[in-house]
């Protein structure tokens, strides 16, 4: 009588480690860089809802901007990556920047984001 034997090797199992906790590692690097995002967005969206958003000072936008990626520890964004473009409806707030993490040795992950906010003057304001 001769068996089979059923199930994955040890070197098979090693590998498949190997591949999950390289997966893993990967995302434990992205997942702050998105997470940083989603701040830049919830904030720029909060500021919107400020009462006068679209007639608002360039300064005071900025500053009270900065103030929430304070909040929020956000250290990726940048004086030099806000840009505040007036137009007839308000202005339009818009939010460029780059990510780089390094992985293993040389290698690196790099986030590159783009954020963009319309502050529109509203009737009674």
């Amino acid at each position: 009588m001769k068996r089979n034997q059923r199930g994955i090797t040890l070197l098979g199992f090693i590998i498949t480690l190997a591949v999950v906790g390289v997966f893993a590692y990967v995302g434990m690097k992205l997942v702050p860089m998105y997470s940083e995002f989603y701040s830049v967005k919830r904030s720029l969206a909060d500021l919107a809802k400020e009462p006068g958003a679209g007639s608002m000072d360039p300064a005071k936008a900025r500053d009270l901007f900065f103030r929430r990626m304070d909040m929020s520890y956000v250290d990726s964004v940048k004086p030099e990556n806000f840009k505040i473009r007036r137009s007839d409806r308000g202005m339009e707030i818009n939010v460029d920047y780059e990510v780089r993490r390094p992985v293993i040795a040389n290698l690196d992950v790099v986030g590159r984001f783009h954020a963009t906010q319309q502050m529109t003057t509203k009737e009674g304001d």
